[in-house]
């Protein structure tokens, strides 16, 4: 059985009450819930922290047992080099994740720190962008 963690990044606690316009009115508690429901086989473990140095810590500490990280970095997918260093690196594939199309956001938001070490990158499909990154693993 695989095993995989969700790691999400800053002010994603507030999903179903953030910007319900381009995140939706589901929490990620409820809509994590149903992806365990739909991969059965698959146990995925998670992870959410609004601070930089924890999600480095986390990333560090099970980036050599976990067979996937699905990251979603938010905000500090534009700004952290620390987070990208430790995707470099550890030994277990990181898919970068976004919700929204970053693309069809501000222009900051167009530049990734992650990508460059990760393993692919989903974004713009709303919370369904994590079952694809789940599928990445399975396939």
């Amino acid at each position: 059985m695989k095993q995989l963690i969700i790691i999400n990044g800053p002010n994603l606690n507030l999903l179903g009450k953030r910007e319900p316009e381009v995140y939706g009115t589901q929490t990620f508690e409820e809509y994590l819930e149903v992806l365990k429901s739909k991969f059965h086989n698959v146990t995925i473990d998670y992870y959410q922290s609004n601070i930089e140095g924890e999600l480095i810590d986390k990333i560090q500490e099970v980036g050599f047992i976990y067979d996937g990280i699905i990251l979603n970095a938010a905000a500090y997918t534009h700004t952290s080099v620390g987070i990208g260093d430790a995707i470099k690196a550890i030994d277990t594939p990181v898919v970068e994740v976004h919700i929204s199309n970053t693309y069809a956001r501000e222009e900051f938001r167009h530049h990734s720190y992650l990508s460059p070490n990760a393993k692919g990158v989903i974004l713009g499909f709303g919370l369904k962008s994590y079952d694809l990154a789940v599928e990445s693993f399975l396939y």
